[in-house]
């Protein structure tokens, strides 16, 4: 089943409404991580995608 990750669960200034979806965890945690880091600033941390990997959900992000 497809996953993802919805950029609107998550308060930022910018009001980000990007959401990423993949098949595999690993490629979903490595795309928002990179979104993440050149978009809103984070840094690419263990305990980053570990924040990541709580947020992953099942299916496919509403419209």
């Amino acid at each position: 089943m497809r996953k993802y990750i919805d950029c609107r669960e998550f308060p930022s200034e910018m009001k980000c409404t990007v959401a990423i979806v993949a098949d595999s965890e690993e490629e979903l945690i490595n795309a928002a991580v990179q979104h993440a880091v050149a978009v809103h600033g984070e840094h690419d941390t263990p305990e980053f995608r570990s924040e990541i990997k709580k947020a992953i959900h099942e299916g496919s992000p509403q419209a």
